[in-house]
């Protein structure tokens, strides 16, 4: 799992798991989720790739509704720089496409779930033509509702599904629980819904599940959303350069660290190794693999992941962690704002939401994301992380008339930056969950709580980045994410939704729990290598082969 923990609720296009959420998704579950039925319906283990998929994947056709100031390159999202025009709200729905219909909504929450009969819900409902209700839960324990879930046959007619739950025996549980959305989305019919014609092939290639195209994507940039985020108002008033190797980095971290004041170099610097060693991703089991020199190699199998946990060793064993990274509590980013740790990694995201809640406090606060070094100073080598990572299903129990309203709520909360879809479904209602303060939409507390974690995981469109009240943050996120993408690499599996067979699919489930006892010298890194040997001997081997025959037989998705 990666760091990308905040303390706030996720929100639209920012959706982002809490480090609890994380954890539940490892630990969570697994007795419900064995519950789960396997695949039918044509459902199957593996991947669907190459001809095969293009018979299933929808046409492309590039949205022309709104132009953003800078535009995707090297995989970045798009970039709006400049406060929203409420005055010059284009429409891109130009007629309700939802019949009336009934359709209840399953959906984790963090937080306290508003009413649901509150303003936000009655105006969504009224512009797109549906009656919706929501069964909001837990987003912090989802993963063991999703179980107890898909192991019953009640399911609520749409589930919205994390990526990071696709676990266990989740994926060929969807294959028998949803419908397949191939017969309505396909090819040119998916111009029946023009946003969601313009949501990239690559993430509606991993909503083919089983064989079916099963799912609306949440599509994503690929770079790497693991950011280094650094105190630059502490670096300017200390003088600090930033470092530029790993060994520069221990150096001034060292100089950097002073105990006494509570002041540590960094948190925990995991993930963010990974990426200076050009580790394999970890975001997703299938791209833990690439082809190299004719041969599949598992990202626990390279010398450049033993490095990269060697390096995190020595932070620790120098003593510029901060403590409480050490013992696993707290939150990482809250240390990093109180000027306790000057460097830590998390989401993309952390720039913005850090900046905006410091900045009503700190007028002089501001954080920057250094670009990420290779090894030994030079250009790293990024791995591509999924382009999709939320998904939305319909029941195989839904009536068509369902389905139908069901792809006209996505097609309406796919709606670009800048259209009159856009600001309803992330904003709400004016004068109930927002005012326009000096021509900038603001939510009132009423729209925190309400205008969140419902409509706006169930469609979206291309990757974009946009912060009103702070463009200049999205220009450095956009800007960043360009820099990185230029070094960024696809593996083998990139873009694929792999259903591995249900007898190893937690083979490797104790390996990150031994990197986290490894870089704070519980364990040694011999036991590392030992764990790879156990996990080629129970199975690592076999899976290995089995990714290479899906492999021939598909081909890659990456290009």
């Amino acid at each position: 799992m990666t760091p990308n923990s905040v303390t706030s609720a996720p929100s639209r296009r920012r959706f982002l798991a809490s480090t609890a959420v994380a954890a539940a998704a490892v630990a969570g579950g697994t007795p419900l989720l064995a519950a789960c039925g396997g695949g039918n319906d044509g459902g199957k283990d593996g991947t669907t790739s190459g001809k095969d998929a293009r018979k299933i994947l929808p046409a492309f056709v590039a949205s022309s509704v709104v132009t953003p100031d800078l535009p995707s390159k090297n995989g970045s999202a798009a970039g709006f720089t400049r406060a929203i025009d409420l005055g010059a709200l284009k429409t891109s729905v130009p007629k309700k496409l939802g019949s009336g219909g009934d359709l209840k909504i399953m959906s984790p929450f963090w937080g306290t779930p508003p009413r649901g009969d509150n303003a936000y819900y009655t105006a969504m409902n009224e512009a797109i033509g549906i009656s919706a209700s929501w069964q909001n839960q837990d987003g912090n324990t989802y993963d063991e509702k999703l179980g107890a879930i898909l192991a019953s046959s009640d399911i609520p007619d749409v589930v919205v599904v994390p990526g990071w739950n696709l676990n266990g025996r989740i994926p060929s549980a969807i294959d028998a629980k949803f419908a397949d959305l191939g017969p309505y989305l396909s090819g040119d019919k998916v111009k029946d819904y023009p946003n969601l014609a313009a949501v990239p092939t690559d993430a509606w290639q991993r909503s083919i599940f089983g064989g079916r195209l099963r799912a609306i994507p949440m599509p994503a940039s690929y770079v790497t959303n693991i950011a280094p985020f650094y105190r630059k108002d502490v670096f300017a008033k200390k003088g600090y350069t930033l470092p530029k190797s790993p060994d520069e980095f221990l150096a001034w971290a060292k100089e950097a660290t002073d105990a006494r004041a509570k002041v540590w170099a960094c948190d925990d610097l995991k993930w963010t190794a990974f990426n200076i060693y050009g580790v394999l991703n970890g975001s997703d089991k299938a791209l833990w693999w690439d082809l190299r020199d004719g041969k599949l190699v598992n990202r626990i199998e390279t010398d450049e992941y033993l490095e990269a946990l060697e390096w995190t060793r020595k932070l620790y064993a120098a003593g510029v962690v901060h403590p409480d990274a050490r013992a696993v509590k707290g939150d990482a980013s809250n240390r990093f704002t109180a000027g306790q740790s000057l460097v830590f990694n998390g989401d993309l995201s952390y720039w913005y939401g850090s900046t905006a809640e410091q900045r009503t406090q700190k007028t002089d606060f501001e954080m920057g994301a250094f670009d990420i070094f290779g090894p030994d100073g030079g250009d790293p080598t990024l791995w591509a992380t999924q382009p999709a990572g939320i998904f939305t299903f319909v029941s195989r129990k839904a009536s068509e008339r369902q389905i139908k309203d069901f792809l006209a709520l996505a097609d309406f909360c796919a709606a670009p930056y800048g259209t009159k879809e856009y600001m309803l479904t992330v904003y709400g209602v004016e004068g109930t969950d927002y005012t326009v303060k000096n021509g900038l939409p603001t939510k009132t507390a009423k729209g925190t709580n309400e205008v969140n974690g419902a409509y706006d995981y169930t469609g979206d469109p291309a990757a974009y980045l946009a912060h009103p009240d702070l463009p200049e943050i999205a220009r450095l996120q956009v800007e960043w994410q360009q820099r990185m993408g230029a070094f960024t690499r696809k593996s083998s599996f990139y873009g694929l939704t792999i259903t591995e067979p249900n007898r190893w699919t937690n083979l490797a489930n104790d390996f990150e729990q031994l990197e986290d006892d490894i870089v704070r010298g519980r364990k040694k890194t011999g036991d590392m290598q030992q764990a790879v040997a156990d996990w080629k001997r129970k199975g690592g081997d076999d899976l290995r082969a089995w990714y290479g025959k899906l492999l021939d037989d598909n081909g890659s998705a990456a290009k």
